[in-house]
């Protein structure tokens, strides 16, 4: 997170405001006082990676085998 004074802030808006959309925040202080926080207001949206889950989900070999305690309902017979 990038700190500026109010008095760079003033001087340099468009371009603070170019780095917020971009996802930057930007920290501006009066007196070594945080004041403010600028930030996009739309959350940037980082491009879909497919496969970025890859080996964070597994499945038991049994998974799909009948429950014990429902064994009495599936009896077709």
């Amino acid at each position: 997170m990038r700190s500026i004074t109010m008095a760079e802030a003033a001087q340099k808006l468009p371009d603070l405001i170019d780095a917020a959309m971009r996802g930057e925040e930007i920290l501006i202080t009066k007196d070594n006082i945080s004041v403010v926080k600028l930030i996009p207001a739309n959350p940037v949206k980082q491009p879909r990676k497919p496969g970025s889950a890859k080996g964070m989900v597994w499945m038991s070999d049994d998974f799909d085998e009948p429950l014990e305690d429902f064994k009495e309902y599936l009896n077709y017979e």
